[in-house]
């Protein structure tokens, strides 16, 4: 015994002296919360992920000493590397992470440890610089911030103006649902062209743009299925009567609606703003034949307002350098100038309230038909009805989509067929 102590004790001092040396490395690499520094790792896809590439240099000017690496993949990519790194404790995640709002409820059920809660961070001073809609997105049950918003995607009706103009009808006339079939009924007579796009059995967009012009979503804050809600009756009874009026182009997922806008079968697109990029990159020869309108109500005067997609940003609990990743994520989501660099590049719209006084927000569109149509959409943002997002949104989008494909393609009625979506998302949902 005599022999061995002090061999132990040279190998604790050798212990403490390492874990010192591997602190104040951590501390030269990580910084703290004034002074971040070290390298993150930010993923993201697409556009998404090229505004997050041309944040950085604005970003290094506030922080010189934080690298920022961002990592570009597809969508389904990034989401299967997350799954897989949350499911391995962090295995090989970043320090920051892109995600749709509609997937945010889905990973915090699935890995209720698994991100960062912002407000702890002190993220939650800038709630008021955003829309209530959007900053219930990006909370958990509890009220907590889980992520910080980034774009919006207020929806409205584009449409061709040569069309409305052919067929003698005038866009602002068109208050309800009613109106608008009315109107699709004169347009195709005029032109030939159905009044909008819908994949009947893939793609439930308009029926929940109707849902949440009501209110609500495919569930409410306890939990409850409201598919068989007044509203969704009602929802789903207007797009039965676009089918029974043969007015819509039952088309083939994101391509089938870019296919008909460019080639003219459709004469609207009822959409979020951010699809006004794909309309002038994909249909630049149709300049100047494009305005948009807001959504018709389900009764004059009625509520014309609702949402269509949406991301934000997540720090991973397992982030090595929180304070690096938090200081990133603030900059990126609260700087006004940085906000508008996904608009000004690729038109994603932006959450952040003080961005809509921008010059550039305001201005006339020579390409739709010379309007200020993304200050019409600012000018909504605000009159979005907040809706209950939960871990089980995939599942009663599914459910719908084969829902309104029982109704319209195998002449299902509205009620019953709603009833049974509603039973047998419950039991899906018990198993």
């Amino acid at each position: 015994m005599k022999k061995s102590l002090p061999f132990i004790l040279v190998l604790l001092l050798l212990f403490v002296s390492a874990c010192s040396n591997k602190s104040n490395g951590n501390e030269a690499k990580t910084g703290d919360s004034d002074h971040p520094s070290g390298t993150i790792t930010v993923w993201g896809w697409d556009v998404a992920a090229e505004t997050l590439k041309l944040s950085v240099e604005k970003f290094k000017k506030q922080y010189p000493d934080v690298e920022v690496k961002v990592e570009d993949f597809s969508s389904g990519d990034l989401y299967e590397k997350l799954t897989v790194g949350m499911a391995a404790r962090g295995s090989g995640l970043p320090d920051v992470v892109l995600m749709e709002d509609e997937r945010i409820p889905g990973y915090i059920h699935q890995f209720p440890d698994g991100f960062t809660k912002l407000d702890k961070l002190g993220y939650d001073k800038f709630k008021d610089e955003f829309n209530p809609a959007k900053i219930a997105s990006v909370q958990d049950k509890e009220g907590n911030l889980i992520a910080a918003p980034w774009d919006i995607g207020p929806a409205g009706v584009f449409y061709r103006t040569d069309y409305f103009e052919k067929a003698n009808v005038d866009p602002e006339s068109i208050k309800t649902w009613d109106d608008y079939i009315e109107a699709g009924k004169k347009i195709k007579d005029a032109t030939g062209a159905k009044l909008l796009p819908i994949d009947i059995a893939n793609y439930d967009g308009v029926f929940h743009m109707m849902l949440q012009q009501q209110g609500i979503s495919y569930f409410d804050k306890e939990g409850n299925i409201l598919l068989d809600s007044d509203e969704a009756i009602r929802a789903m009874e207007v797009i039965k009567s676009f089918h029974e009026n043969d007015l819509i182009l039952n088309n083939s997922g994101w391509d089938g609606i870019v296919t008909a806008t460019v080639n003219g079968s459709v004469a609207t697109v009822p959409y979020g703003v951010w699809y006004a990029g794909t309309i002038m990159d994909q249909a630049p020869d149709l300049k100047g034949k494009w305005d948009v309108f807001y959504l018709p109500g389900f009764s004059e005067g009625g509520t014309r307002y609702a949402n269509v997609g949406g991301s934000s940003l997540l720090i991973p609990s397992y982030s090595k350098n929180q304070s690096a990743a938090y200081a990133f994520v603030e900059f990126f989501t609260t700087d006004e100038e940085t906000q508008l660099l996904g608009f000004e590049k690729f038109g994603l719209f932006p959450s952040l309230n003080k961005t809509y006084e921008s010059p550039i927000l305001n201005e006339n569109s020579e390409y739709f038909n010379n309007s200020p149509i993304f200050k019409k959409f600012a000018d909504i943002v605000e009159q979005v009805p907040e809706i209950t997002l939960d871990e089980n949104y995939a599942r009663g989008s599914s459910m719908m989509s084969n829902t309104q494909a029982a109704i319209l393609l195998e002449n299902k009625k509205v009620e019953p067929a709603l009833k049974d979506a509603k039973d047998q998302l419950k039991n899906e949902i018990k198993e």
